[in-house]
């Protein structure tokens, strides 16, 4: 449970929460505790110097009228703005029933004169205190006498800080609890067609290719789709492995059948005349030529799917490699009356494995002829220009449906079910392999044009 996608996405994502709640409450709280020590520290100055003002002048009156005491009420001062004050200085101008607390003249520097900010525990109390010291003159040039301290305890800040903290930590809470819940939910979005494509898996790889179409969006949307196509193509697949097998077993069987049979009648001299004998002998090897080149289909594609074809390359005149593919079909036509022309335009000399380039164009006429009925037309072109040779087989044959286009050089695959289905996808692996490629032009009803495209030197 705990390694699962299920739990660790949620997981993850309320430990990611958490941590920026964690850091940006940290940041909060430490930018509200230098904000309100410098709120504080500035009413603190504002309240001395007000003060410091009128205590100067009620001294300065002591001094003019001598008399007693200060008419100063400094504990409806406190209570009026929540600071304690003290003083500090010289005894000679303070009373104790003035009202204010006397701190050691050795708290705060106030002989110079100039307004301090400190910290300190006052005389009997345990708390710690912010204060600001406002020096005390009886005139503007005169030399400061003592000095006025108004004072607020930092346990004010704590309080705040407090305060703050707990209502960050309740926000953060309820953020969390938001957080868990989209979490959750997306964790379901997510985790369900991941589920579903897990699901799906484990019945192909048990061999059963029927499963339903996982319904996502999105990036996993986009996997679910290529999923299903690669369902589609593995089950594909199976069945053309199938219909391969079966083929191939077929068109083995076939001029096996042919070959025992007349290795039968050799054998047991039910052949007796000469021209018997070598009907039969001509049958044989005719047969046997044909389980070679199957064979050797096989084998060519086997070889060009694991990268172990070797080309042997060599100057190639593609003319005269076009006129001997030619002559080998020639006969073919004038038996089927077809119309079989072919058209040179070039006489280019090409780099390349002159067998294989044959083997090419054989296929492509091979495949032209199969489906082209009787009496209709197979050309065959030659053509050179920027670096590249181009040779074109078309034909009148039923032409090529834009599904089919797609699936025609897939190995074992046929329109009708005869045949291999290797010839095609052997043309095009083994143009390949010499750097070209197969272009296909085909209109249903009209008929099919195929191209090779090769360079006059591999790269």
């Amino acid at each position: 449970m705990f390694r699962s996608l299920r739990f660790r996405l949620p997981a993850f994502f309320l430990a990611g929460a958490a941590l920026a709640g964690l850091v940006s409450t940290l940041i909060a709280l430490g930018l509200f505790q230098d904000y309100t020590e410098d709120r504080l520290v500035a009413e603190l100055r504002r309240e001395a110097q007000g003060l410091t003002v009128l205590f100067a002048d009620q001294a300065r009156r002591v001094q003019d009228e001598d008399r007693l005491p200060i008419p100063l009420v400094p504990k409806r001062l406190e209570q009026a703005s929540g600071s304690r004050l003290y003083y500090v200085g010289l005894r000679i101008f303070f009373r104790q029933r003035s009202g204010f607390r006397p701190i050691p003249a050795d708290a705060v520097e106030w002989k110079d004169g100039r307004i301090r900010t400190f910290e300190f525990t006052p005389p009997g109390a345990s708390r710690e205190y912010f204060a600001v010291s406002s020096p005390l003159r009886l005139g503007r040039r005169s030399p400061p006498f003592g000095a006025l301290v108004v004072a607020k305890p930092k346990a004010e800040l704590r309080d705040r800080w407090l305060t703050l903290a707990e209502r960050l930590a309740l926000a953060g809470m309820v953020g969390i609890l938001v957080a868990g819940a989209l979490a959750w939910y997306l964790s379901r979005r997510i985790t369900q067609p991941v589920l579903a494509l897990s699901d799906a898996a484990d019945r192909i790889a048990g061999g059963n290719y029927d499963v339903p179409k996982v319904q996502a969006s999105g990036e996993i949307g986009h996997l679910a789709e290529r999923f299903d196509q690669m369902a589609a193509r593995l089950r594909e697949a199976e069945e053309l492995e199938r219909n391969f097998l079966m083929t191939v077993s077929h068109e083995l069987r076939t001029p096996l059948t042919a070959i025992r049979g007349h290795v039968e009648a050799l054998r047991e001299g039910v052949a007796q005349t000469e021209e018997m004998r070598t009907l039969s002998l001509d049958v044989i090897a005719a047969e046997s030529r044909r389980l070679e080149r199957l064979v050797g289909d096989v084998l060519d594609l086997a070889k060009l799917d694991a990268r172990r074809f070797t080309l042997h390359r060599e100057e190639v005149d593609m003319a005269a490699l076009l006129e001997r593919a030619y002559s080998n079909f020639a006969e073919e036509a004038r038996r089927r009356g077809i119309d079989y022309e072919r058209e040179i335009t070039a006489q280019p000399v090409i780099v390349a494995d002159g067998d294989r380039v044959l083997q090419i164009i054989s296929n492509l006429l091979a495949n032209a002829f199969r489906w082209t009925p009787d009496g209709g037309r197979v050309e065959l072109q030659l053509d050179a220009h920027d670096g590249v040779i181009s040779v074109a087989v078309g034909d009148s044959g039923p032409g090529i449906s834009p599904e089919e286009q797609e699936r025609i050089f897939r190995p074992f695959w046929t329109r009708d079910g005869t045949g291999t289905g290797l010839g095609l996808a052997i043309a095009r692996e083994l143009a390949v392999a010499h750097g070209g490629r197969i272009e296909l032009e085909s209109t249903p009803g009209e008929g099919t044009r195929f191209e090779l495209v090769l360079p006059v030197a591999p790269k």
